[in-house]
């Protein structure tokens, strides 16, 4: 999915709120503001949103001397294990714990300091429980699941992956199946790290774990070598606006999402704030 003019106001409003996480003076926010759109004028706006972003955050992590995000997403990570227990008990009490484990993956999705200022993650929850999906291709999961061997699941946030392991670990108590764990290579926003992995307990059910750019190192979502990931899994699941966004030009995917900006919601045919479960 290619960036929509939309887009760049928005990097520059990340940028913004990453700088104040970095508690920059005025001044250097100033100073970045500007690098960034000297940046975002002079460069080919064919690119993805997260390619842009990758550009923008990484002059921010210059600034700041490190990850702007670290300590929210030690903080969104600590709140998930928190809430985990009654998360786990929504499941094992639900008619269908499956479904239930995928309800509360997509209500984890809120946990995202790129697209959204605030939110209530408790008010998500009780929403996403119990709302209509704008798509909904949990059938076809089941089936696809039922021969699936190797599973491929692209990680989004922090605090968020706490709400993927209870999803997994459902996973694996019904199948038998390998998975695969992508996440970013480095920080930017509060995308996940195989740090976050291990924080908060997922690294054991990994069979390995792949790496996608943050701008500076990693692979591109578009690379080849990640649709050959792609092709060498039975079922791929994508967390979150970011992956769709980089990741839609490959096919046989399975899309697990809030809808939080106009740009995603056009490109889905959906309206912001719709929960999608999406195969394409």
């Amino acid at each position: 999915m290619l960036a929509q003019v939309d887009c760049i106001p928005c990097v520059q409003r990340q940028v913004i709120k990453a700088c104040r996480f970095s508690n920059l003076s005025e001044e250097d926010i100033e100073k970045v503001l500007r690098e960034v759109m000297d940046a975002l004028v002079n460069m080919d706006w064919r690119k993805t949103p997260p390619e842009i972003a990758h550009i923008a955050h990484g002059i921010v992590r210059r600034y700041a001397g490190g990850d702007p995000y670290a300590e929210v997403k030690r903080e969104s990570n600590d709140l998930g294990l928190h809430m985990y227990p009654e998360l786990k008990r929504i499941v094992d009490e639900s008619d269908d714990p499956l479904r239930a484990a995928i309800r509360l993956a997509i209500a984890g999705n809120i946990i995202d300091f790129g697209a959204m200022v605030d939110f209530n993650l408790q008010d998500t929850i009780s929403d996403v429980m119990s709302r209509h999906f704008a798509y909904d291709s949990y059938d076809r999961f089941l089936r696809d699941m039922e021969r699936a061997r190797k599973i491929l699941y692209f990680f989004d946030n922090a605090g968020e992956i706490v709400f993927d392991k209870l999803l997994i670990e459902t996973l694996l108590g019904i199948y038998d199946i390998s998975i695969t764990g992508v996440v970013k290579a480095g920080p930017i926003i509060n995308d996940a790290t195989e740090d976050d992995l291990r924080y908060v307990g997922l690294d054991k059910y990994m069979d390995e774990v792949l790496f996608l750019s943050n701008g500076e190192v990693g692979y591109e979502r578009n690379d080849p070598e990640v649709g050959r990931w792609i092709k060498e899994h039975n079922v791929v699941i994508s967390k979150g606006q970011g992956n769709y966004e980089g990741l839609s030009e490959w096919k046989g995917i399975y899309y697990m999402l809030m809808v939080k900006c106009p740009v995603v919601a056009k490109s889905l045919s959906a309206t912001v704030g719709d929960i999608v479960f999406l195969y394409r």
